[in-house]
């Protein structure tokens, strides 16, 4: 039996799914998807095909079913290729048509229904830790706040912090506990960094994505930066871990701007170079700890927050690289 996808078109615009409950989400082939963002079908293909590529989602996502379809006279039954509700979300984001702006209008309001109502977990499954739950609404309450346009991006951020919650046990009330973290013997260089960000002024520069000014540092900023991640106080290192230091390359490159430009993508890419060279950027099982979507989130939140949410956001960033 055909997938089908009932749509109400309200007269303000929204979108509403009424989906599977038993599980937990929709499916529907290219075709079903070109006529919900009123485009066509190649342009979906395309849209998926670059979804896989970019790595943002992967073949989980995909289910082959069988359909039975008119085929002139005949009623023929066919495997189509159908698509779960990831999938028809993150083609959403990408079609532009007034269709799929009205889906995007439909998301933003979900979400942030969900960000300021709903925690989408169970409550009985961490009672016996009610702090955590007090420092869930807590940092939900921070990611909610930061009007930044980016609202696919933070609910990925928002998915992945909640997935750690069982193994996040000693928090302290309303506040986000620090821990030690992995050292590494790996030490990050000044030259280094620099020949890093050459690299990547390149190569954007090549796809015409940056312009002279990226990359270049403002009076050794940078180079204080890479410093203070090393510095020592009585012999100890003041961020000794691999959290402690990738957490605070991110921020002060993001919030002190050495770059005249480029600043929030040095940032992340010197972010995940760190990581890799500790050989902390991937879980056990391939996928990145942190993934893109997540880490567009993380850069807009540190740029667009206050300087005094400076300690939450640190420990935040270390608990995403540790507890993934």
């Amino acid at each position: 039996m055909e997938n089908k996808i009932e749509i109400y078109q309200a007269a303000n615009g929204q979108i509403e799914f009424k989906s599977d409950s038993e599980h937990e989400t929709i499916w529907a082939n290219q075709k079903q998807i070109a006529e919900l963002f009123g485009t066509k079908i190649p342009a979906i293909n395309k849209h998926i095909k670059n979804i896989i590529d970019d790595q943002e989602l992967d073949y989980s996502t995909i289910s082959k079913m069988e359909i039975v379809q008119k085929e002139g006279k005949r009623e023929v039954s066919r495997k189509v290729d159908f698509y779960n509700l990831d999938m028809i979300i993150a083609i959403g984001y990408r079609v532009n048509s007034k269709l799929a702006t009205n889906f995007r209008k439909w998301a933003t309001s979900i979400l942030k229904s969900y960000l300021l109502d709903g925690y989408a977990i169970n409550e009985n499954k961490i009672k016996q830790t009610k702090t955590i739950l007090n420092n869930l609404k807590q940092t939900i309450e921070f990611l909610a706040t930061k009007e930044i346009g980016e609202e696919k991006e933070i609910l990925s951020l928002l998915q992945n912090y909640t997935k750690t919650l069982s193994l996040l046990e000693n928090y302290d009330k309303s506040t986000i506990e620090d821990f030690d973290g992995k050292t590494s013997r790996y030490e990050l260089s000044y030259e280094e960094t620099k020949k890093v960000i050459s690299t990547l002024k390149s190569n954007l520069m090549a796809k015409k994505e940056a312009s002279e000014l990226f990359g270049n540092e403002k009076d050794n900023h940078l180079k204080g930066i890479i410093g203070n991640l090393y510095q020592t106080f009585g012999g100890v290192e003041l961020y000794p871990s691999i959290e402690d230091k990738a957490s605070n390359l991110i921020y002060f490159i993001i919030k002190d701007h050495p770059f005249n430009d480029g600043n929030k993508r040095t940032a992340s890419f010197l972010f995940v170079y760190f990581l890799d060279k500790c050989n902390y950027l991937y879980k056990e099982n391939g996928e990145k700890k942190i993934n893109e979507n997540a880490l567009t989130a993380l850069t807009l939140l540190i740029a667009s927050s206050n300087p005094k949410e400076k300690n939450i956001l640190i420990k935040l960033i270390k608990h995403l690289i540790f507890e993934n």
